[in-house]
């Protein structure tokens, strides 16, 4: 796997925090694909902060069917998103993603994983700040398990950071869809101060690292 020079790009430091920014504007498009009953799939739900970060990034990759903003890994069903901005609930916001394993690996969603965001931050990236916004992996089978903590095992030694990675890797637990206005945010909701101060130079910055793995 290829962790050249590690870039965080989440560490932007900015006054705006995703919490803060909530806007129920219902979504103006899907960023999901029609799935053929043909093409073989796989799932892999990630935490790294702000699901709209997350999901801006890897709905860009070639292979990615289905992106979807969500909450996952608490105690509370069904939870909605000013709950779990309350930290109490357990959860994580995270993304699920539906791909497709003969154009994209799971060791490629990881390589991403590691790098767009600061896995040594406990609870928190940048200004959002809970448990909510955790760094986590929950695996769906033991092989996405034995590569999660083979990599982060890896990437410890390595001396990528200057701290420890504190990433969480559990089973995949109930995943819980986002309201429908967090759903494709970034690319419906551009022009918002956190979307075009935080989210924009994390995108560009990923659209450079992984230029090549990009949907044409």
């Amino acid at each position: 796997m290829k962790i050249s020079s590690i870039v965080m790009l989440c560490s932007l430091v900015t006054v705006f925090s995703c919490a803060q920014k909530e806007n129920p504007k219902k979504n103006m498009s899907d960023n999901s694909t029609s799935l053929s009953a043909n093409v073989k799939t796989d799932t892999a739900t990630f935490g790294t902060g702000c699901f709209w970060c997350t999901e801006a990034v890897f709905q860009q990759l070639e292979g990615v069917l289905k992106a979807t903003s969500g909450y996952s890994g608490g105690h509370v069903e069904n939870p909605t998103y000013k709950q779990v901005c309350t930290g109490e609930t357990g959860h994580a916001e995270c993304l699920q993603i539906v791909y497709d394993p003969s154009k994209i690996t799971y060791d490629e969603l990881l390589e991403v994983f590691w790098q767009v965001h600061d896995p040594t931050t406990l609870n928190r990236q940048g200004n959002d700040v809970g448990t909510q916004y955790r760094s986590a992996i929950f695996y769906h089978n033991q092989e996405q398990k034995e590569k999660a903590e083979k990599y982060k095992a890896e990437l410890g030694k390595s001396g990528a950071w200057e701290n420890p990675i504190v990433t969480e890797i559990v089973p995949a637990a109930p995943f819980y869809k986002a309201e429908d206005y967090h759903q494709n945010y970034y690319n419906d909701n551009g022009s918002q101060p956190y979307c075009y101060f935080v989210i924009r130079p994390k995108v560009e910055k990923f659209q450079k690292v992984f230029k090549n793995k990009l949907k044409h």
